[in-house]
């Protein structure tokens, strides 16, 4: 799709006018208007001015004598000659002597040359230029400097737009959208059965799954005009702008229909209004707006709004009900099929060589999100250059899937002898537990290369296929497989480390999960004593139970990771000549794989 850009308004360029013209007026015309004229007289005059006693105020100035009449009506100014007796007259006629102080005009009129006037003319060309400015813009409900004018991005169809053939990983959300733009295309097909086409499509799924693509994607197929906005966009800092802006938004969709409204992270217009007086005015308003506009179609319009976010339960009921946001089209992180797929579509773009196993890779990035595998495959490409290849191998991606999992290696980081050995023991433990027990993931490679991340090494383990189901057991076996690089350290060296801080804060939440969410435990049965909040964001969880519950819960995980801890030291202690011998090997290669691993386990 081609954007096109609405022509920039050059409002500082107009208002920049009305100050240079204001400056100028109190620079030259202001003075011009406040000065007094003075009167140039002989001497001849002065004398007798004096004589008359008729002289108010006088200032005397090398050679020009400025003085008043008595009345300090007149300011009068003459040429200085030699008179010694000039003084003593003066004096005698009752004149005073100082500064001359020039008249000045009156208050009220300085305040309306100097500041209503300037005040008037700003307002009147500020007036002017609006109303020019609203004209040239088209919009009846633009306000000033095009507040309340829809900065959605605008494109119209292309040949190098999106196609649902560049979006790979995502077979079920394409299939509901296609169905959009076969609307489109034939609206005839569906207005003869009697059906209508869903007034709103909301995209759901965590960050990164492609929501945004698909709906490029949808217009893309369709050919038809695709607007982009997004929910934040809405918001102004006056109450009003963002309820102006979609009415504008809605009323450009309309005059292009057939066409496609995209609002892009719409709860930051759309979360749940909770009636607090404290609330967001503003945001509630454009909320409303939205509603009403959603609201206010007519039948088979061709309008069709796309938005997309990964909250929503956050989103008002009101926006998510039928005959607003109709269809929910979930776009969640793809499967192993979906990795690869994406994997190839992102690697057409670069020179990748023959033997490359997109499989391996897609397995071994298990969890990753569509723009993360993008990610992977840039990486791999840039890291080919760093080499000074011009070809992509699997092993440049297989770096680059760890670079995304624990960051780059850190190539001045230099561990003590000693260091070295505990963390060959520590990732070894974690090896070795793994390997020895039923139901456990395979060993990909262990490492003790510290990364970035902030890790000292880590043991990779990757599943042959996608796991929807985990058993009690296998959870047990993933907590003990945790704790083992701790227990090698105690069999080893009868000491504890600081290493293994991330092993035990992710044991200790696979418990209480065990305890509180999935009903593995006896006591508490089939209780959900917890909830997950943000599910696409991170799935942080709040407890729904009483304090002495939690103090339950709380014994109960501590008896689970002890129980498992324990498994694992014992694992450890019956094949400590392997664990010894394992831990030299890795000591002395400092990264193996996993089937050199299994090779010498299996001796």
């Amino acid at each position: 799709m081609k954007e096109v850009k609405s022509p920039k308004k050059p409002l500082i360029y107009y208002y920049g006018i009305v100050l240079l013209v204001l400056l100028l007026f109190n620079l030259f015309v202001s003075p011009l208007l406040m000065q007094q004229e003075v009167t140039e007289v002989n001497y001849n005059t002065f004398m007798q001015m004096i004589e008359e006693k008729n002289i108010g105020q006088v200032q005397i100035e090398g050679s020009q004598i400025i003085f008043t009449d008595k009345d300090n009506s007149t300011i009068y100014e003459t040429v200085a000659l030699n008179d010694p007796d000039l003084t003593q007259r003066l004096y005698e006629s009752g004149a005073q002597f100082g500064g001359v102080e020039e008249q000045t005009l009156s208050p009220l009129l300085s305040m309306l040359i100097t500041v209503v006037l300037p005040l008037v003319i700003f307002i009147g060309l500020g007036q002017y230029m609006s109303k020019k400015l609203m004209e040239q813009m088209g919009g009846k409900n633009s306000m000033a400097f095009g507040m309340g004018k829809s900065k959605a991005k605008i494109y119209v169809p292309s040949s190098e737009g999106i196609r649902f053939d560049d979006v790979a990983g995502e077979d079920e959300a394409k299939e509901s959208l296609a169905e959009i733009v076969d609307y489109l295309h034939n609206p005839k097909k569906y207005t003869d059965v009697g059906a209508s086409m869903p007034k709103g499509v909301l995209l759901v799924g965590p960050p990164g799954t492609g929501k945004t693509m698909l709906a490029k994607a949808v217009a893309g197929e369709a050919g038809v005009p695709f607007f982009s906005m997004s929910g934040s966009e809405f918001v102004e800092m006056f109450v009003g702008m963002g309820a102006s802006k979609v009415r504008d938004l809605f009323q450009q969709a309309k005059e292009k229909a057939p066409c496609i409204v995209f609002i892009d992270e719409i709860d930051a217009i759309g979360k749940k209004r909770d009636g607090n007086l404290g609330g967001n005015d503003e945001r509630e308003q454009t909320l409303n707006q939205l509603l009403t506009e959603m609201d206010g179609f007519e039948g088979n319009n061709g309008v069709i709004i796309l938005a997309a976010t990964n909250r929503p339960e956050s989103l008002d009921p009101a926006l998510t009900r039928p005959g607003r946001f109709d269809r929910r089209v979930p776009v969640e992180l793809p499967d192993l099929q979906g990795r690869e797929a994406i994997l190839k579509v992102h690697a057409k773009k670069i020179r990748t060589s023959d033997d490359v196993d997109f499989h391996t890779i897609a397995r071994m990035a298990a969890g990753a999100s569509g723009a993360e595998l993008a990610n992977i495959i840039n990486e791999a490409a840039l890291r080919a250059v760093r080499s000074g290849r011009s070809v992509v191998t699997e092993a440049d991606l297989e770096e680059s899937v760890e670079v995304i999992i624990a960051g780059y290696q850190k190539k001045n980081a230099v561990l003590s002898d000693k260091e070295k050995r505990v963390v060959a023991y520590h990732e070894i433990g974690h090896a070795l537990v793994a390997a020895l027990q039923s139901h456990s993931a395979p060993v990909q490679k262990i490492t003790i290369i510290p990364r970035t991340s902030g890790a000292l090494g880590y043991t990779m383990q990757v599943e042959q296929g996608d796991k929807y189901l985990m058993t009690k057991e296998e959870i047990e076996n993933r907590i003990a497989t945790l704790t083992g690089g701790r227990a090698a350290e105690e069999v080893v060296f009868q000491e504890i480390t600081t290493g293994a801080s991330n092993d035990i804060e992710q044991a200790t939440k696979l418990a209480r999960a065990m305890i509180t969410r999935y009903g593995m435990s006896e006591e508490f049965d089939m209780v959900a004593m917890e909830t997950v909040n943000n599910q696409y964001l991170g799935g942080d969880t709040s407890l729904s139970c009483s304090t002495e519950t939690q103090k339950a819960i709380d014994r109960k995980v501590v008896e689970l990771v002890k129980a498992q801890h324990a498994k694992a030291r014992k694992i450890l202690e019956d094949n400590r000549s392997k664990l010894d011998e394992l831990a030299q090997f890795l000591y002395e290669k400092e990264t193996i794989t996993g089937d050199e691993f299994m090779e010498i386990l299996n001796k």
